[in-house]
């Protein structure tokens, strides 16, 4: 190698500074999901900063690819609960509900209709 003077540089602000935008670019994503209340709050996530290199045949040039990848902590399941009935003779799914459809609640809310879900079957 050859003694060059050249300004010492942190690996970070190579490629103008790229792989540091990457890094905050997806750390955002990371806080995102950690503010996120549809998700499990004490779930670890990730940030995985792959760096690899690539030398040419003479070992004078090097390729260097770098890739942030996040792991994210998925929404939390949504459910509820179905009641398997009739309606008019074919079978349906009715979402069960708290209250009697109508009954008002203590805070004033009147309990909305069940959702009914009709199955159709065909050939």
């Amino acid at each position: 190698m050859n003694n060059v003077n050249l300004e010492n540089a942190n690996l970070l602000e190579v490629a103008s500074g790229a792989i540091g935008e990457r890094l905050a670019y997806e750390l955002a994503k990371v806080v995102d999901n950690i503010s996120d209340p549809n998700t499990k709050p004490d779930a670890v996530r990730k940030l995985q900063l792959t760096i690899s290199f690539k030398p040419d045949a003479e070992r004078k040039s090097i390729q260097m690819s770098t890739q942030v990848k996040p792991t994210l902590v998925p929404t939390n399941n949504i459910e509820t609960a179905l009641y398997l009935t009739k309606d008019r003779g074919n079978a349906a799914l009715v979402e069960m509900v708290p209250q009697v459809p109508g009954q008002l609640a203590i805070d004033g809310t009147e309990q909305a209709r069940p959702k009914v879900i009709q199955i159709v079957k065909t050939a």
